[in-house]
């Protein structure tokens, strides 16, 4: 899952809200042409949060039939452990590789409270598990060890972006644990993760401008500094001010994006909301500039 950027596919959606199975088949197979380094459906990006478990279903379903094998396939699971397990089963039944295991609903929770919520759910699937710590949920060094010793729990995917509390983690873990960096719109940070110990990450621009996501993992594999800087200058930093604006854009931009290319993702679930049109005028200008960076076009 280190070759390429982690891909994190949109969940399409029809206008009145319903699930578009054939926008989403038609979204996923484009992921899929464009290289990723695994396919990660119903995670936050595809607004897991939103979906009912035949909804769920669907989604894992068709993002392994069109996977056929290619690369692995990591569903998200979440809330409490209980209702993780639910989701968790319908993935393992659905063919998923392993499952992400997003933050717990609401509550914050001391370290013991978090070991056991991923415990819980390793006990109760066969699917490795990679946990996610975000939000209200932050594990200390000495955590993560002990979830590296948990049958089945195989990596850590940060989306806190604490560099110093990170570095002593990766220290502490055993050296085949996975690490990943999570971190909204992850290339700004991708260099810094990769200083301590972090190459691999997640890449919400794969979804709509998969163009710009290798070329950017391209230049930053290379040592291209120059490439990186421009990339990051003129089209990702300008890209996160504007994700910036509202709570949740950190899907809406990247489904009205995708729009703006003719990908078939639809709009966003309440209680997200589609950016305006003046918003959707900067990104349309901005994903032109980021295209014609790496001599792609619109």
């Amino acid at each position: 899952m280190a070759v390429s950027v982690l891909s994190f596919p949109l969940t399409s959606f029809h206008e009145d809200g319903s699930l578009d199975a054939d926008g989403y088949r038609a979204h996923v197979a484009d992921r899929l042409a464009a290289g990723p380094g695994a396919l990660f459906p119903a995670c936050g990006t595809g607004e897991f949060f939103s979906l009912d478990e035949d909804e769920y279903r669907r989604v894992v379903t068709i993002a392994v039939e069109e996977t056929a094998g290619r690369v692995p396939v990591v569903a998200g699971t979440g809330y409490g452990w209980a209702q993780a397990l639910r989701f968790a089963r319908i993935a393992e039944e659905a063919g998923a590789d392993a499952l992400l295991v997003m933050p717990h609903y609401l509550t914050p929770a001391p370290q013991d409270g978090l070991v056991a919520q991923v415990e819980r759910i390793a006990a109760g699937t066969r699917l490795p598990l990679i946990a996610y710590q975000r939000g209200q949920v932050a594990y200390t060094a000495e955590t993560v060890r002990r979830l590296a010793a948990v049958p089945g729990v195989i990596g850590l995917k940060d989306g806190h972006s604490d560099l110093d509390r990170l570095q002593r983690t990766v220290l502490a873990a055993p050296g085949d644990f996975l690490f990943f960096n999570g971190a909204a719109t992850a290339e700004v940070q991708a260099r810094a993760y990769a200083a301590v110990g972090v190459p691999a990450y997640s890449s919400a621009v794969h979804a709509f401008a998969p163009e710009i996501a290798n070329a950017f993992l391209t230049a930053l594999r290379a040592g291209d500094h120059g490439t990186v800087d421009k990339l990051l200058r003129d089209f990702y930093v300008p890209f996160v001010e504007l994700r910036d604006r509202a709570p949740g854009y950190g899907v809406s931009l990247v489904k009205a994006a995708a729009r703006l290319r003719g990908c078939p993702v639809g709009p966003v679930r309440a209680p997200l909301t589609d950016p305006s049109a003046a918003e959707l005028a900067e990104l349309k200008t901005l994903l032109a500039t980021g295209l014609d960076l790496v001599g792609a076009t619109l």
